[in-house]
């Protein structure tokens, strides 16, 4: 009985450190991923392919506000033809939690979108909500491989 209560005397002595090394593995992803979506942002607005082909996870599923969803190839393509068009992407809010050991993280955040003004020459903004899912693949880095999103009426 000795025995087994020590046991659980020194599992419960060691249970804060194991608590705390995956705190700062967390804490990391949070700070790369948020580091990363404002990254990613910059370059839809800046139309940095390279940038976009390395932070978009081959199997992405991304779903515009209005349903249509693309892939990898065919958003990064929607950008290229002038269908997908951004002048400015301000971040309202944006929070990241991690998962898996700091190898998942899920994003949740708001953000203004601005694109070319409409044909009567009014702004063109949107106002979102969105989620995302980043994976950390050991080779590839952070991927993004799901994005939704849903236009907010203020």
């Amino acid at each position: 009985m000795k025995k087994l209560s020590l046991l659980l005397v020194m599992l419960l002595l060691t249970l804060p450190v194991l608590t705390i090394a995956q705190t700062k593995k967390d804490q990391m992803a949070v700070k790369e991923v948020e580091a990363l979506e404002r990254q990613r942002f910059e370059a839809q607005v800046k139309k940095d392919y390279p940038v976009l082909e390395k932070l978009f996870g081959d199997d992405l599923v991304y779903t515009h506000s209005d349903g249509h969803q693309d892939t990898k190839t065919s958003y990064i393509q929607s950008i290229r033809d002038g269908k997908s068009q951004y002048e400015k992407i301000d971040v309202e809010a944006l929070n990241v939690r991690s998962y898996n050991d700091g190898n998942t993280a899920v994003v949740n955040g708001t953000i203004v979108i601005t694109s070319p003004p409409k044909p009567d020459g009014q702004p063109n903004l949107a106002r979102l909500k969105y989620v995302v899912v980043q994976i950390k693949d050991p080779k590839k880095g952070w991927q993004v491989v799901l994005w939704q999103s849903q236009k907010q009426v203020k």
